[in-house]
């Protein structure tokens, strides 16, 4: 019976999310906050391994208390259990600092029952840098495979699974022992709607609740801002593009205004006086 632990997050829609113009940052309060959908197919991918070999299904996340909506979220795709670390002391968290406190929530949920697999989606939309999962791995000293678009076979009694791993011209087969990481990628699997009584279930599920205090011998140096050797200087929207020109009069000189604004706006390459 396999257990698998998938790692999550609650993030602003950033559909929807807008810029303050002031301080340069993301107005997280003017936008809904959903769980991060690479994270959906995490879980998705780890409830239909559970359908598959047997076994449960336990989510965790940091965050504050109104992430408790991200973890019903899962409980309605399929997961048995919810934990939700939450702690002022891990305010601030870089991508370090927050793969230190996954880990070792991961180390206490293990306690109860020994963790097979860790899945992670690929990366969070409000960060996109994808270094937690690896980060997850690489303090659990287990093998992250990233990237991972299908899974062909996790095999817990003789300790191995096997995954394609996306590549930009294809994919590769890859086999690993367990316990191991998997990063996902959303087109791993499609997330259905959910049957009624997991929604009915998830509607009345209060997930576990751990503090810092809660997470054993833990170095509270490596936690929020005391343990993020990086910060978020600056966030800005990208400028959007201007409109187009169109340009007049016959095709000759059309082509010259075109190199013109090319020489000048671009800096691409310059024509020579007689070649147009």
């Amino acid at each position: 019976m396999l257990h698998i632990v998938a790692c999550i997050k609650q993030v602003p829609d950033t559909k929807i999310i807008k810029m303050n113009p002031k301080t340069n940052t993301m107005d997280r309060a003017s936008a809904p906050a959903i769980l991060n959908p690479y994270d959906a197919h995490a879980v998705e991918e780890a409830v239909r391994l559970k359908q598959r070999y047997g076994g449960i299904v336990s989510v965790v996340t940091m965050g504050p208390p109104p992430a408790v909506k991200a973890i019903r979220k899962c409980v309605e795709i399929g997961a048995d259990e919810g934990y939700l670390v939450t702690d002022r002391a891990f305010a601030g968290a870089d991508t370090l600092a927050t793969s230190y406190a996954i880990t070792m929530a991961i180390k206490k949920i293990a306690e109860t029952q020994p963790v097979d697999l860790v899945i992670c989606g690929k990366m969070t939309i409000d960060g996109d840098t994808g270094q937690v999962g690896p980060g997850i791995a690489r303090r659990l000293d287990i093998p992250p495979l990233t990237s991972v678009k299908k899974v062909v076979e996790v095999n817990k009694e003789q300790g191995y699974a096997i995954v394609h791993r996306k590549l930009e011209d294809g994919y590769e087969v890859i086999q690993s022992s367990l316990p191991c990481l998997f990063s996902v990628e959303k087109e791993i699997n499609e997330v259905p709607y959910s049957p009624l009584p997991n929604m009915l279930r998830a509607a009345r599920y209060n997930p576990i609740v751990w503090s810092v205090n809660d997470l054993g011998d833990i170095d509270r140096t490596l936690l929020g801002l005391k343990g993020s050797p990086t910060i978020v200087a600056k966030v800005w929207p990208p400028e959007k593009p201007k409109g187009g020109e169109m340009l007049q009069g016959s095709t000759s000189e059309q082509v010259a205004n075109l190199m013109d604004i090319l020489r000048e706006k671009r800096g691409l390459f310059r024509v020579k006086e007689g070649q147009v």
